[in-house]
């Protein structure tokens, strides 16, 4: 997976609304993970805006939220879920929170496609833990490529039972052959 935009935020807790220190990964599939340190041992929270992000609000946008102590309203910065919670986030600066925002939004917004070259044309895919995906510098100045893998054990339990239902009807057939003879004498 890429890394989109990865640094030190406050997140607020969803219990007893403590702001704590996390550094934050944010990934192309849109996972927006929380560990104690930088080594990114210890997850301590993941949220998955593919699906869930519907709005991501910063700086004075985000009404009803305090930032931490010593820090301005300006570095604040609020992503709204679709089951009506949110995540309060606190940059170190308003260029940060900013940026974040920009970041997130692309993450909620921009699909990956998939290029056929069959059909000479690009299919939006979801991203999911069944694909891999793999950027590479593109040609021109700003452009990458994108290239998805699925997974091969994807759809195995389907071919097996499909398998298992022809080698069923497949012995049935066979065993009725084997008592034809005994029907003629």
């Amino acid at each position: 997976m890429a890394l989109l935009r990865s640094g030190w935020l406050w997140r607020q807790t969803s219990v007893l609304k403590r702001w704590k220190l996390n550094w934050c990964d944010l990934w192309i599939d849109g996972n927006l993970c929380f560990y104690k340190n930088e080594s990114r041992r210890d997850l301590e929270h993941r949220v998955s805006l593919k699906t869930r992000c519907v709005d991501v609000r910063s700086g004075l946008e985000c009404g009803g939220v305090s930032p931490p102590e010593s820090n301005p309203r300006e570095n604040l910065i609020v992503v709204q879920l679709s089951n009506g919670s949110t995540v309060n986030l606190c940059a170190n600066s308003e260029d940060e929170s900013i940026a974040w925002k920009l970041t997130l939004l692309d993450t909620r917004r921009n699909p990956v496609f998939q290029y056929d070259p069959y059909e000479d044309s690009y299919e939006a895919i979801p991203i999911n833990s069944y694909h891999t995906v793999y950027i590479t510098p593109g040609a021109g100045p700003g452009t990458h490529q994108v290239l998805v893998q699925r997974d091969p054990f994807d759809g195995a339990m389907e071919r097996m039972a499909l398998g298992l239902l022809a080698g069923m009807a497949a012995g049935t057939a066979m065993r009725s052959f084997l008592y034809m003879p005994f029907f003629f004498c």
